[in-house]
């Protein structure tokens, strides 16, 4: 009897730590979701759109889309969220030039056929190489917009790099705390590599916050928007009824309206 419960233990215990090892080594995989190319040109997609290159600190050379506006109120640097590439935001770059803003769509590492794999750290990379290009070329006050992962991104680059306004769209309060709703059988906070502390992040951002969220979503609950919301004091733009990847944060009056009001332009 006590083998049958050794054995039966040493069983258990393997199957766990294949689970917990499992899930440590490929938890990357699980949490970036990139879509490669081809992808069109960015004249293609919209008129006056131009091709660019970001070149980031540890020398990666990362294709993205540049869509200038003359005499543009502000422009608006659009870190993604963790799925996709960046043909997914072309609606919103649409909806925000012709309001008036220059918009630069950022693929990160990994993402839309760039190299690299993406992490916490080489996002926080490509980021800063993407405020580096706006600052050059753009000639108006930046605008950071950040969807679900992008958040982090943005809110982490604000601390360092303050814009005129800061947009979030269904931002989490870390990784970890969104990684346990999906995983609950697994000790996430001790897992995870990459943290992306948002709420911690928001709260020492100077600059003005506005926090974007539906009311429904499934993958962000809005509290934790909420909750990243008031550790920012921010303007809240609560979309009832709204999911995570409903059509109302690709384009939809009350997201676009959030970033045209964030970025100080005047309403049309």
């Amino acid at each position: 009897m006590r083998r049958r419960v050794s054995i039966g233990t040493a069983v258990a215990v393997t199957i766990v730590c294949v689970v917990f090892g499992g899930a440590f080594a490929f938890q990357r995989e699980l949490i970036y979701l990139p879509e490669g190319g081809p992808l069109p040109g960015a004249a293609d997609v919209l008129p006056g759109g131009r091709d660019v290159t970001l070149t980031t600190s540890d020398g990666l050379h990362l294709a993205s889309w540049y869509f200038p506006v003359v005499s543009a109120k502000a422009a608006v640097l659009v870190a993604p969220g963790n799925a996709g590439n960046r043909s997914y935001r072309a609606p919103l770059a649409g909806a925000l030039t012709a309001r008036g803003l220059s918009v630069l769509l950022v693929d990160y590492r990994g993402y839309g056929g760039n190299p690299g794999d993406p992490s916490e750290d080489g996002l926080a990379l490509d980021v800063r190489a993407a405020q580096e290009f706006l600052a050059r070329e753009a000639g108006a006050p930046l605008v950071y917009f950040g969807e679900s992962l992008g958040s982090a991104v943005v809110a982490e680059l604000a601390v360092e790099r303050p814009p005129s306004a800061l947009v979030l769209r269904s931002p989490f309060v870390d990784l970890a705390s969104v990684g346990q709703r999906h995983y609950p059988f697994l000790p996430v906070r001790w897992l995870l590599r990459d943290e992306f502390p948002t709420r911690g992040d928001v709260a020492r951002v100077e600059a003005p916050v506005t926090v974007v969220f539906g009311s429904a979503d499934s993958v962000v609950p809005a509290e934790q928007s909420r909750e990243v919301a008031r550790a920012a004091s921010a303007t809240v733009v609560e979309v009832p009824g709204a999911d995570h990847n409903d059509p109302a944060f690709s384009d939809g009056p009350e997201l676009i309206d959030a970033i045209v009001n964030g970025s100080g332009a005047p309403p049309q």
